[in-house]
Order: structure tokens, then sequence, then C-alpha cells
């Protein structure tokens, strides 16, 4: 079993080496791009860099805002200072060993390597064109406005010269700085154990590809990549990339996820056309999966980079076993419906097997929004589409301690320990590193530190909060209030053997940050809205005293917007970022606060994180994977057998006490919906129920989700039919004649009357609907309205309402074909079953040893559940359960002729007693 595992960015990518001559005098003599300012953290060198082109992936312009206007540079050569060679820093034309540890951050850049790659330019324009929609525009116009992917007469000679270079250029394989680290730190802990024996990596190069086109080096790189690496490279066109990583990706998925709605005067969102580009690189990874797919692989996709290709894959590998995990938040249905595209997005998720999300909340919003956009039953195991399940799961991703633990022992980290320590002797240190934008709450976190200053002014000259801002793409706005404050609260309260804030915005080596959270008081994360903050997990991990000389047990101050707050139960100091007051208090209680409180507190959260682990993330994911893939193929119609009616036939003959559970609607008659008012049976079942009870033997129960007085109408003429009326709320019993009520009918009353003016709301803005209110249901119909469309996405908010409303008051809303049905959560066929099970076998009679359950809907799937497992129990010898549905089901056997096969059947039964 190969396990694909797929992510936008490869573990690595490639590096060219130019002529230096080719390298600094572009072509055609033109003037020389103007470089990216070079990361500052790493040694300060003269040694020339060969570079085409800047380190970041398509983005051309420079915009790395100016240096915070502070006197901050003894810092920056305090964090950069020491030999390259002592501290295992590379230049680039010296690439160093493999990482042993990727970076945990998943949306973060590398660490300062060092590493600035030579790759080609890309040919993609930005923000893709305006007209990309309307496809009646040719080449020719395309050409003359200047748009992505068709050159220019007067760039024609460069970009082919630029071509030229490097598909003659040499190359090598190396480590990525872009990437999802905490996945690649899990392969790496899941191969290292055993867990993993086969993978295949699938994503591309995060690099510029259209210079490499149609040349032997682009298939020698795939092959290199492949055969070395375990790598399928998935190319894409330059403009293709941009448009969706760049646009779509970064400009409109992020924010939305993150709870930020591009609807800003400032937002490019709504002229951001990238939605296509987005379509387009998501069908080559299907494309690439599908073109190297076996029978018993298994894919497991990553990521909001990608949401499309579980579906892709589906529409070609039908019995493929697919599972995704989204490594950010997804937010409440109310911020997701914003997106234009929402349906394609979810349709896309559901295309997996299993879709994983890192804490609870998440799971909930999207099972939420898949009810309420998509109008599916959302259960709280996962969602019921028509034809199949789709199981959703919730498990937290970790860092590796292992390989975090040997990165530690590097002579660096210890170098950089005593270098910080002697440094920073007799303060308070307080920590961070996050990319600068406004999800990460760096803004909110200085303000709250610049209050804690004001509130205590004795901790002035006592504490030293370092602040790791890596880049980003252009937030100028963000940069320059992040500036104000730093130069406001350093010019108020430092001299010149004290600066109370520390702000680096740029990227810190691997060793430093290691030495950094080792020497740490306190670490701080201030996110408004974040998925696994790994940053915060292997802070716990460093502050167990191996290398600092004594144990720190330092404090965690931790936004409760993030993940990684609902693992650690509450033994972090938890802040709202937007409340400043709060997150000061956080801030002095960290520093005041015993040791032995520090102690018990990092105790229990360095158990979380050695629980929530990278591997047992990978393993646990797999496992219910394979698990989930098993019962949904049971289920589905395509593998269930048809009804032998001989094989029943001699159960039935075998047996002494039958029991027969058969729905109404659907099952015994072909008409008579539970929506409509009919109230005649056919007499052809009538005939055929009066057979089956003629044998003193056979018990029989329809089942119904009509009033108790609508079935005494249908029924009466059958006499001792037991009867199950509403879905399990009425039971009148075998032989009986009055109706036992199973459920409280004034506590219906109750929710009926707050739920009946949700319903009204909707009813009002849905012309064509309708209400109907019975004993302990209330149904709101929309079968007749004009606009199917709108009167579904109004069905599936009346049910999303519904259910976030009235979840105390036991009641759940299931949307089905055309209606919405509220019904109590307590009561159902299942319950009704078991009670009528239950009496039987304790009637003193002969125990049931032959049961047969006959459905054809979603509401019959918890009957069949019931009488599955009584045979699993070995309580009944002989159980059958029939699906006549196309959906997939529990039920054991189909039966295709419909209700004319199921009366067929059962007067069969009835000629053998």
């Amino acid at each position: 079993m190969t396990v694909f595992v797929v992510s936008l960015f490869l573990p690595n990518t490639i590096n060219f080496s130019l002529p230096t001559s080719t390298a600094t005098t572009p072509p055609n003599n033109q003037a020389p791009p103007r470089p990216q300012r070079p990361i500052r953290a790493l040694t300060r060198t003269n040694t020339k860099v060969d570079v085409l082109e800047t380190p970041s992936l398509f983005n051309q312009r420079d915009i790395t805002p100016p240096d915070t206007p502070i006197a901050e540079d003894n810092h920056v050569d305090f964090f950069s200072q020491g030999d390259a060679n002592k501290f295992n820093i590379h230049h680039p034309k010296q690439p160093g060993p493999k990482s042993i540890l990727a970076p945990s951050d998943p949306h973060s850049p590398a660490w300062g390597t060092g590493r600035l790659f030579t790759q080609p330019r890309s040919r993609a324009s930005s923000p893709p064109p305006a007209d990309i929609l309307k496809h009646n525009k040719t080449a020719e116009k395309a050409a003359a406005l200047g748009r992505a992917g068709i050159r220019q007469p007067q760039l024609e000679g460069r970009s082919e010269s630029h071509d030229r270079v490097f598909a003659h250029a040499n190359w090598n394989v190396v480590p990525a700085d872009q990437g999802n680290g905490g996945l690649r730190n899990a392969v790496a802990a899941a191969e290292r154990s055993g867990c993993l024996d086969d993978k295949i990596w699938v994503g591309t190069l995060g690099m510029p590809t259209d210079a490499l086109e149609d040349t032997q080096q682009k298939q020698d790189i795939e092959d290199r990549l492949a055969t070395e690496h375990d790598s399928l490279t998935v190319f894409c066109k330059d403009s293709d990339f941009d448009g969706h990583y760049t646009h779509y990706c970064k400009q409109i998925l992020w924010p939305v996820f993150h709870y930020q709605i591009p609807d800003n005067p400032k937002s490019k969102a709504y002229e951001d056309h990238s939605w296509v580009y987005y379509v387009k690189v998501n069908q080559a990874f299907a494309d690439k999966i599908v073109a190297n797919w076996k029978r018993g692989d298994v894919i497991w996709i990553h990521d909001y980079h990608l949401l499309l290709v579980p579906n892709m894959i589906r529409k070609k590998l039908p019995d493929a076993k697919i599972g995704f995990f989204l490594h950010v938040a997804f937010p409440s249905s109310e911020v997701f419906r914003c997106l234009a595209v929402r349906k394609e997005l979810l349709e896309g998720m559901l295309g997996a097997n299993l879709i994983g999300f890192q804490i609870h909340e998440y799971a909930r919003h999207f099972l939420q929004t898949c009810s309420r956009l998509l109008c599916v039953e959302a259960t709280n195991d996962g969602v019921q589409l028509e034809e199949r399940f789709v199981d959703v799961i919730d498990t937290a991703i970790g860092i590796d301690p292992v390989a975090l633990e040997t990165s530690r022992a590097d002579p660096a980290v210890a170098e950089w320990l005593n270098t910080m320590q002697e440094r920073y002797r007799g303060k308070k240190l307080i920590v961070a590193r996050d990319k600068l934008d406004y999800v990460r709450g760096v803004r909110q976190k200085l303000l709250a530190y610049e209050l804690f200053l004001n509130k205590h002014p004795e901790w002035r000259d006592k504490v030293v909060m370092i602040q790791v801002a890596t880049s980003t793409t252009e937030q100028a706005e963000l940069d320059a209030t992040v500036s104000d404050i730093v130069t406001r609260v350093n010019s108020s309260w430092a001299n010149l053997a004290y600066q109370p804030l520390v702000y680096l915005k740029q990227d810190i080596s691997y060793p430093q940050y290691l030495a950094l959270l080792t020497v740490a008081d306190a670490l701080m994360v201030a996110s408004q809205r974040e998925g696994m903050n790994l940053t915060c997990h292997e802070y716990l991990f460093c502050q167990d005293g191996k290398f600092a000389g004594h144990n720190k047990n330092g404090s965690l101050i931790l936004s409760e917007f993030t993940g990684s707050a609902s693992v650690f139960g509450g033994n972090e100091l938890s802040v709202n970022p937007w409340d400043y007051r709060q997150c000061a208090d956080a801030i002095f209680k960290a520093l005041v606060m015993q040791d032995q409180e520090k102690e018990q507190r990092w105790s229990k959260l360095y158990e979380a994180v050695m629980h929530h682990t990278a591997e047992h993330w990978f393993t646990t994911f797999l496992a219910r994977l394979d698990k989930v893939y098993d019962e949904q193929y049971r289920r589905d119609t395509t593998s269930i057998p048809r009804l032998s009616i001989n094989a029943l036939s001699q159960s039935y003959k075998k047996s002494q006490r039958r029991l027969f559970m058969l729905d109404y609607e659907g099952t015994l008659a072909s008409w008579g919906s539970p929506h409509d008012i009919i109230l005649t049976s056919p007499q052809r079942t009538l005939d055929v129920l009066n057979d089956v009870l003629a044998d003193e033997r056979n018990t029989v129960y329809v089942m119904s989700g009509r009033q108790p007085e609508e079935l005494d109408r249908l029924f009466k003429r059958v006499p001792n039919l037991g009867l199950i009326a509403e879905n399990g709320c009425f039971i009148k019993k075998f032989g009986a004649s009055e109706w036992t009520e199973q459920a409280n009918l004034e506590k219906m009353h109750d929710w009926q009357d707050s739920v009946e003016g949700i319903m009204q709301y909707y009813h009002e803005r849905t012309p064509g609907s309708w209400i109907e209110r019975r004993h302990c249901s209330l149904i709101f119909h929309y079968k007749s309205c004009e606009d199917p469309e709108s009167a579904s996405r109004q069905a599936g908010d009346c049910a999303s309402h519904i259910n976030d409303a009235c979840e105390e008051q036991r009641v759940k809303a299931i949307p089905t074909e055309h209606a919405v049905i509220v019904a109590p959560i307590d009561w159902s066929k299942g319950t009704a079953a078991t009670q009528i099970y239950e009496q039987i076998e304790a009637s003193g009679d002969a125990n049931v040893d032959f049961l047969t359950v006959m459905g054809d809907g979603r509401d019959d799937e918890v009957i069949f559940r019931w009488a599955n497992e009584l045979e699993r129990q070995k309580k009944v010898k002989h159980v059958t359960t029939v699906s006549l549905g196309a959906h997939n089901t529990e039920a054991g056997y189909t039966l295709t002729q419909g209700v004319t096969g199921v009366l067929t059947v059962l007067q069969k039964l009835g000629q053998l007693s």
C-alpha cells in the first residue's frame, strides 16, 4: 500500500547554478531587476550571491517595508553575529546538510538558513487579468493588452534568452523553504517509527517553471525527484500558479477562513478573477494522482490550497480511498457562505472518505455549513450524502519530540543559549514569533505589552519582550502601525542599558530559535484565529530545563482563538487578544507566578504536547481512514447483495417466533408520501399484510411518519397489526386498540411554539412554502416553490437556525427532499423497535428467532443498525435487513423491484404458513 501525501509544495525544490556573468548582467542590456532585501538574520558578509531573481515564489516587487525606526541594530547584530561556520549557517552556493526538523508552523517561511535559491523568473502578471472570464477574448487581444501568459514583442528576446540559460544550467535538489513543516515532520516521524512503509509526495516545486517547458531538463528533474525523493511533481503554468496561490488562496480563502471577509474598500478580492486558476491547479493535481494511482493506494490531501482535489479524483476513481485534512481554521457558516463558490468548495471536500480538522469547533462549523448550504443531513459523525456517507473527525497535529530533541543537541543551540543568558541576565524574557499579518495579532500583543508597562512601572527595567516577525505578503498599513507602537514603547522607557521591546522584522536561524524558546520566561501568542500553533508546543518542550541548566517551566500566554487552546485544558493563561487589559494582566501573572504553580501548569501542558504528537496525529488519521473506508464500502449499494427469496424462505420455515418491521411510504405503498394527504392504502398491501398475520407466530409492525389517527384510517381493515406513528413517538402495540404516547405532548407543544416562530420567519421569505404541525413534529414544506434554488437555500438556513437555537430542547431539524423535518432527538423508529422487541422477549413466550426489517428512506437506517446489532450480539438467529433506496445503506440486502418486490416477498412468505 502506497500513501500519496498531497500538498501544494514538495519538501524539495531545485536550485540552479548559473555563470556569474549571466546572473549579474541581464540580456539585451536591460537594467537588472531590483532584488529583494536579503534576510537579515544571516551573517554579515560581503560574499557575492549569484541570483537572477528574488527568493519569493512569484512576486517580483520589493514588498519589504522600511525597517522600524528604532535603535535595534544592536539586537540585529546580536541575533546575526558570529562566524557562519560556527553557527552552521550556509551560503547559497554552499548548501548545508538536510535539516533534521522542518519548521513546524505550516504557514510560515523557513528559518533564516541563509539559502537564496537561484530559480527562473515568473512569467505571470499580477494581478490576474479582469477579462479572464470573458472567453471570447482572443490571444491577439490579450497580447495587445499585455496580459498574463502572452509574451510582448519587446520582451521576446529577453524571455528566450532567460529560458535558454535555465534550460541548460546545472541544478541540484535542495530542501524547500516553503511548505507545511508540521506535515513533513509527521511523515518523517511515521517513517522512523515503522508506521509508514511506502509513501509518495505529490506537489509543486514552488518555483516558476515556464522557462523549463518542453525541455529534457524538466523531464530529468521530474525523474530525479521520483526516483531519489519519492515525489511526483505537478507542473503548472506560472500564470496558473500565481492566480491560484498568490491571489485566490492568499487574498480570498486565507482571509475568509480566518474570519476576515474581504469586503473592505481596500480589498481587491472582487476584482480578482483567480478562481479559474484555482480550478486549473487543483485539476492538475487530480490528473497527476489519477495517472499514478493503483488499487489499494491511499490518497491523503492536505490544506485549503487543494479543496477541490478530493471530488475531482472521486469522479475518476470512485473506489479510491481518499482522506483530506485542513490545517487551518474552518469558519462558521455565516462567514463561509460569503464565498461566491461556496458549494463547489464544499462538494470538493466531500469527495473524500474522511475529512479531518484540527479541533472539534472547526469540524462542527463544517458540518453546520454543509447542512445549511447543501441541505444535506449532517450528524455528529459526518455528512450523509445520497450515495454515500462522509466521515468527519477532529484530531490535533503536534510536534515531533524525537527530532526536536536531536535538534536541541546541536552545539550551536548551546552557544546561543549561553550568549542569550549572558545578554539578558537579570531580565525576564517574553518571546514571540509570528507572521506579520492581521490574523496573528502582533499589533494587539504589542499594545497589551505597552499597557502592561504603563500599569506596572516597577517592571520597566526588569522585563524584555522579543518579537520576531517573519515576512509575509505586503501589509504596509499593518507594518507602519506596528512600527509606531515599537517606536513609542522604546522611546518611552528605553535607556542606554535597557530596551523593553526588541522587534526583529526578520526570521532567525533555527538554533537561535530553539535557544530563545529555552531561555524564555513566557511565550505569548495572540492570534485572532488559528489552527494549531506549534510554536507553543515547541516552547513547552524546550522548557524542561535539560539545556537551560535548571527547570524553567515558563508560562504560556495563549489566545483562546487558537486550536492549541482546545488541547491544553485551561492550563495555559488563556486570553482574548482584543481584550488588552486581560492580556496585560496575563503578562503580569506570568511574571509573578509562584514556582509551584508554574510547575503544575507546565507539567500538564507538557503531557498534552507529548500526547498530541505528529506521529500520533499521522497514524490516528490513517487508521481511521482505513476503518471508515471499509464501513462505507459495506454500505455501498453496489456491493450489497440482492435479497434471495429462497434463502429468506428457508430461514422463515425454521423459525418459531417472527417479527416484521416494515416501513410504509415507499416500501408497502409506492405513493402516499408522509408530506401528502392520501388516506387510503392499495388493496394488495392490505391483503398481503392479512395473509402474513394469519400465522399466529408472526408479529408485524408498520412504521410511518404519519400521525396516529391517519394510520388508524389507513389500516382499519388489518386487525392485530402493530403500528408506529410519527417515527417512534406513538406506538400501537400488536393486537391492542389504543395508542401509547412515548413523548410528553405538553413538552412537545413548548418547543413547537418556538420552532414554529422560526419557521414562520423563513416561510414569509419563501413564496409557495407551508408549515405542517403534527403532534410531535413540525415540517417546513417547499416542494411547490417557484424558485427551487432560493427555497432550498432558505430551507438550509432554517434547519441551521433551528439546530443552533433549539439544541437544549432536544430536537433536531433534518433536511430531506423538499422539506425540513423537526422532530425530537430522544424518540425514533429505533427506540420504538427496541421497546417492542424487549416487550416480546419479556412476555414469556418464545424468543424472537426471525427478524425482517424493510425500508427505503434515510430515516430507516437507524432501525437497520438496531437489527444488525441484534444479529451481531447473537440475540436473534435470523436477521434480514432490506433497503429499497438507491442511497448507501446499513441494510444487508437490497430489492431492486421496489414496492412490488416487497409485496411479492411477503406474499410468498404468507403462503408458506
